[in-house]
């Protein structure tokens, strides 16, 4: 039963938390040395030999030194799914901008995707229908700098756990809070989730509630693929820069 109704929210959904507003909250490189090799250490010519004289061996040359190659994009960052609970189900698609609701019941935890720091936490539902549509239609929300580079951005949540403030590590799997249905979540219980480029780092709510599409990396994290964002993110910032404004 509680399946079902997930699935007839999530289509209400569709049309709901970004229909017409955009989604938002509050508020690296590889460099490869080049492989070096020692060169062999000269043969010095042996002196003119006397009848009683042989001449001087050539010292063995020096064996060749070569650099350990870097770790590669594909395999480097672990991630997991962002809501740990076994009723979960999501679109592939997103109403207005490319992001994902995830639907589960309220209360059910929201985890770190990877490691990384955390950017900017909303504690406080500051979301009116009547006020401003954009800054503050995440309600509760946390983004966090993954160590890849990425911003992942999770909002509607009904609280966000102790100790998760800006600046602060955390590791992937590492609860941020609870699934909820705070700002423009339209009563219903979900997590939007974005991903993003840096950018600003903080109150660009309008690329911060996500550019480049989730559920392809959801798919994968779910079965417990470590699929990685980052070159889907790099191409969008190299097309389209980090807009000034929605």
């Amino acid at each position: 039963m509680r399946a079902s109704m997930i699935v007839v929210l999530a289509g209400a959904l569709a049309a709901g938390c970004a229909r017409d507003a955009p989604e938002a909250g509050e508020a690296i490189a590889w460099e490869e040395p080049p492989a070096t090799t020692a060169a062999a250490v000269p043969t010095t010519a042996a002196a003119e030999p006397t009848p009683s004289a042989t001449a001087t061996p050539s010292p063995k040359p020096t064996p060749s030194k070569t650099s350990a190659a870097p770790k590669t994009a594909t395999g480097k960052w672990t991630y997991v799914f962002p809501v740990q609970a076994s009723n979960v189900s999501y679109h592939p698609t997103h109403s207005g901008y490319p992001a994902t609701d995830i639907f589960a019941d309220c209360g059910e935890p929201v985890v770190a995707v990877t490691d990384g720091k955390v950017l900017e936490v909303s504690r406080v539902d500051r979301y009116s229908k009547s006020g401003p549509q954009g800054p503050d239609n995440g309600g509760l929300s946390v983004s966090l700098l993954g160590d890849d580079g990425v911003r992942y951005y999770g909002s509607h949540l009904t609280v966000v756990q102790s100790g998760i403030e800006a600046g602060v590590r955390v590791r992937a799997g590492q609860r941020l809070g609870t699934v909820g249905k705070t700002g423009n979540a339209n009563n219903v219980c979900h997590l939007h989730f974005g991903i993003s480029p840096l950018c600003e780092r903080t109150g660009d709510w309008w690329i911060r509630r996500g550019v480049v599409w989730p559920a392809p990396f959801l798919n994968d994290w779910r079965k417990k693929k470590s699929s990685s964002p980052v070159s889907k993110v790099a191409s969008y910032k190299t097309s389209n820069g980090c807009p000034s404004k929605p």
